[in-house]
């Protein structure tokens, strides 16, 4: 998962994958602590984690429990094996799990997973105990997005980025402004004029400034911007033809600080922090309304609905793929009459209702043919699948309300289309051919022969 750096649709899927990483390993409950977890930094050598799990084999043989000494020894040395194959560390570090756990039908199962994350390894980590740790995976969770900000007065301007919990100062300068004064006679306008100009070209510096901060290759470096400062320069700048139109499409706040420098920029941080969060749905927002702008305008580049979605995947249309990251449907491949020349594989997507209603593995197994029955949540399948169909997939939450839209209204699937289709003729088509295939079906039951003797 390492290499090129990977698109806000590809963290997202990265994120989803350990979401359900963690909650799988999470699940697991080990026999005793007999279950051993392990970090590894990129800097770390393969060697010297070898030589510890070395050192942990001859400590594990005190071990009073035979049962429990048994399992940990079991443990280690199945992690030293998988460490063994490989010649280093992966770029972003390794996570290593191995036991033996109980399942939920309260069944022994032997457990090893090796994980190169998509963010690197913070820290190296032995620990035997009778659940895994997932700290680290938890932290791979939290967004890296980085913010920029502005902390601008009368005094000043300073320059900063905040990714995570690292802040980064990129520069400030200091500037001498007029201050408002009772002079009278001739000179008052003067000194208005005065005044304003240099107000106005410090308005045009922090611009410029901002710009050589904050945009590269022509598109901003930052998620979001925040601007923020104790006198009204902050809106002024905000509302000035003089600042970059580029960043003013991706300022999430302007707030109110009593401090300039670093302590403002705390305060910027927490007063902001709501609008930092909410930069995510601010993103999924402007997808669905994309999506949403294709219905009413009744464009034909649209689907929604697991059946006609996946009609306009198989043909290579679908160009964004919206899906529901905890929607409830399953992937059925179920293989009728398995190894007979009636052998016939059918694809269904089920909720788990209706899976239950249909009674789906009934017929499992029954006959002289056996059925095969594959079950798999659908979208784990997408996540694992969908470059196989050229398009691009977009997790989204119903935490905004085109989400809840998006999810209660079109089944929490669908998509954007590459060119024009008409899915409903389309479902019209699929449709007469199933009833040709039933009525060809029908015929070949029914001996006309019969009619003539």
């Amino acid at each position: 998962m390492s290499g090129p750096e990977l698109t806000d649709a590809e963290k997202t899927i990265e994120r989803y994958k350990v979401k359900k990483l963690i909650q799988m390993l999470e699940s697991a409950r080990g026999m005793g602590t007999s279950v051993i977890s392990i970090y590894m930094t990129p800097k770390e050598q393969i060697s010297g984690m070898v030589s510890k799990l070395i050192g942990e084999l001859g400590t594990a043989s005190n071990i009073k429990s035979h049962t429990n000494k048994l399992s940990v020894q079991s443990a280690i040395n199945t992690a030293m094996g998988r460490l063994k194959q490989m010649n280093r560390v992966p770029n972003n570090g390794l996570l290593l799990y191995s036991g033996t756990v109980l399942t939920e039908d309260n069944k022994e199962k032997k457990l090893t997973l090796d994980i190169e994350p998509f963010k690197p390894v913070s820290r190296s980590l032995y620990l035997c105990d009778n659940k895994f740790h997932t700290e680290e995976l938890r932290r791979m969770l939290e967004s890296d997005d980085k913010f920029g900000f502005i902390i601008m007065d009368g005094n000043g301007t300073m320059y900063a980025t905040v990714c995570g919990d690292v802040k980064e100062k990129l520069g400030s300068f200091t500037v001498e402004l007029p201050k408002k004064h009772g002079r009278g006679g001739q000179s008052k306008n003067r000194f208005a004029r005065i005044r304003m100009e240099r107000r106005h070209n410090y308005v045009r510096k922090v611009a410029e400034n901002a710009v050589s901060y904050f945009i590269t290759n022509d598109r901003p470096n930052i998620k979001g911007l925040v601007l923020a400062g104790s006198a009204d320069f902050k809106e002024v700048l905000y509302q000035s033809d003089l600042f970059d139109p580029r960043l003013k499409e991706v300022v999430v706040k302007v707030v109110d600080v009593a401090h300039p420098g670093d302590v403002g920029l705390n305060q910027a941080i927490d007063l902001s922090a709501d609008a930092l969060s909410g930069v995510k749905l601010i993103q999924e927002k402007k997808l669905l309304q994309t999506f949403f702008d294709q219905i009413a305008l009744d464009t034909q580049q649209y689907c929604f609905g697991v059946h006609d979605t996946m009609r306009c995947l198989e043909a290579g249309a679908v160009e964004t793929l919206i899906c529901f990251e905890d929607l409830d449907l399953s992937r059925f491949v179920v293989t009728k009459d398995k190894g007979t020349e009636e052998e016939s594989v059918e694809i269904l997507f089920l909720t788990k209702k209706e899976a239950e209603t249909r009674n789906i593995h009934a017929h499992e197994g029954q006959g002289k043919a056996q059925n095969e029955i594959e079950e798999e949540n659908f979208v784990d399948w997408l996540a694992l699948n969908y470059t196989k169909f050229g398009c691009t997939l977009e997790l989204i939450s119903d935490r905004c309300q085109e989400g809840t839209q998006f999810v209660r209204g079109f089944g929490g699937i669908g998509g954007v289309l590459r060119y024009k289709m008409d899915v409903i003729a389309l479902r019209d088509h699929d449709k007469k051919e199933e009833d040709d295939d039933r009525i060809a079906a029908n015929n070949e039951d029914y001996d006309f022969d019969d009619d003539f003797m």
